[in-house]
């Protein structure tokens, strides 16, 4: 008689079931102890193969990288210029990364809105944008479709219409974003942080998006002659990675780029000299009614291509580069002052800042900057315990391969190859060098790197509730700064 019969009670056929899987299995089923007083022990870090970076030059200047990833039919293409903010005017900060968000809001013949539908029709995402060192245009699409998304890539790119009825409409559009940051204590402490460390004659020193004055600036013209002289093949490397091979991306990438003409451009920017460390200060950025203050404490830090990157990346993990950092377990879950505390090296192709920061309760400013200050020091005047040591190198390592698993996160790995100049067997090494770090190196770089006596510390906060607190710590004087660094007096 078959046991699952319609009509069996439910219980009775549950039991059955139950049976009939313990009956499947290959042996007896035995309890086993788990000891779960303590983590469980993390194994070593997955072998990192990745596929070789392969590079061609077309005749027009226009560097091309492939990398073949087959697993899955997708393909992401990054174009990268060296058009960055660095290359503003110094009394047009804001121009690059305008010129950037302008290309897909009109090219070739089609209109801003004809452009985004073209992509979502095509299931493609494309964006375009700037930073401090390149200015990019990106591209994650299906296989099937990359011919079409690349036509409509290489509009954006090499025919932006800058139509002047686009650039008003977007220029007001970022004049309201400006007026807005002003109620925003993170996005102050983001402006007034640079400014002070780095000073306005220097290319990070400068708000990416610029100031009010300067957008009131922009127009066609400007535009124009800013993209006709960085937006050049010789300027530019397109990497493309995915379903594709060297032959067939050549291809598609010349009958496309190809006809894009060399220009003149510019030398390369002078690395620019930053402004002369004063001796550690606190610069308070009054923000009345804030409900938190948004504390950014740091110095100028080294480049992307410092020779100390991985002892560098091992000290930023210990301190606050993870969620058991120690500025994070300390803040966080020891003191409740903040829901995040974090620090980290922003390495670009000049030396960018380093930076520890969080937004901490109003009432606990004073309480949060004496941990702060107690932790910086502590990691340059203690050697790291071994097991911490093993333990932030091991988050890096694991963590490492995930980076590689996808086309688009590949892609943000091998544009930094691209942006910074690294080469291409860069990540080969990557975890050998890093397992190398020890806790002298470490604290050598905690000590040369982070340079407590001429720290600036920096609070957006309601003035009238946190400064008492603060000078009572006698950390150093205290400067009455607006949000774009400049003193009031």
């Amino acid at each position: 008689m078959n046991p699952l019969r319609i009509g069996t009670p439910r219980a009775t056929l549950f039991a059955a079931l139950a049976a009939l899987t313990v009956a499947a299995l290959p042996g007896p089923l035995t309890a086993q102890a788990v000891d779960r007083t303590r983590p469980p022990a993390l194994g070593p870090a997955p072998a990192l193969r990745l596929p070789p970076v392969q590079t061609a030059t077309l005749p027009n200047g226009l560097v091309l990288a492939v990398v073949e990833m087959h697993k899955v039919p997708v393909v992401d293409v990054s174009l990268v210029l060296d058009a960055g903010s660095v290359a503003d005017p110094a009394d047009l900060p804001g121009l690059a990364t305008f010129t950037a968000n302008m290309l897909d809001e009109g090219a070739g013949r089609r209109s801003a809105l004809e452009i985004s539908e073209e992509a979502d029709f095509l299931g493609a995402n494309l964006n375009t944008g700037a930073g401090y060192d390149v200015a990019s245009v990106t591209l994650h699409v299906a296989k099937r479709q990359l011919g079409a998304a690349l036509d409509l890539m290489a509009d954006i790119a090499l025919r932006p219409a800058f139509a002047d009825s686009e650039i008003t409409r977007q220029r007001d559009l970022r004049r309201t974003q400006i007026l807005q940051q002003r109620d925003q204590p993170v996005a102050m402490a983001g402006l007034a942080f640079p400014a002070i460390v780095f000073g306005a004659q220097h290319p990070y020193g400068r708000p990416l998006n610029g100031t009010e004055a300067s957008t009131a600036l922009l127009d066609r013209t400007r535009v124009a002659q800013f993209y006709q002289t960085y937006y050049r093949p010789q300027n530019a490397k397109l990497l493309v990675i995915g379903d594709i091979t060297l032959a067939e991306a050549q291809a598609l990438v010349t009958a496309r780029f190809g006809a894009w003409e060399r220009g003149t451009t510019p030398a390369a920017t002078a690395a620019a000299t930053p402004a002369a460390p004063v001796a550690r200060t606190i610069f308070l950025v009054d923000k009345p009614g804030a409900a938190q203050s948004v504390i950014r404490i740091g110095n100028v830090g080294v480049p992307r291509s410092s020779a100390d990157f991985f002892p560098l990346q091992v000290l930023n993990t210990i301190l606050g580069g993870s969620f058991t950092s120690r500025l994070n377990q300390n803040l966080r879950e020891t003191h409740g002052y903040t829901y995040g505390a974090n620090s980290q090296f922003a390495m670009r192709r000049m030396a960018g800042p380093f930076q520890a920061g969080a937004s901490v309760q109003s009432a606990k400013t004073d309480s949060s900057l004496i941990e702060f200050m107690r932790e910086l020091r502590r990691i340059r005047d203690e050697a790291v315990p071994q097991a911490e040591l093993d333990k932030a190198k091991a988050y890096i390592t694991l963590g490492l391969p995930g980076d590689f698993e996808t086309t688009q996160g590949a892609a943000g790995r091998y544009r930094d190859l691209l942006t910074y100049g690294l080469p291409l067997e860069y990540y080969g090494g990557y975890i050998d060098r890093l397992n190398a770090v020890t806790a002298a190196d470490v604290q050598r770089v905690a000590r040369q790197y982070l340079d407590l006596d001429h720290f600036a510390i920096v609070v957006v906060g309601d003035r009238s509730l946190i400064e008492a607190g603060i000078r009572a710590l006698n950390e150093g004087p205290i400067s009455i700064r607006d949000l774009w660094g400049q003193e009031i007096r």
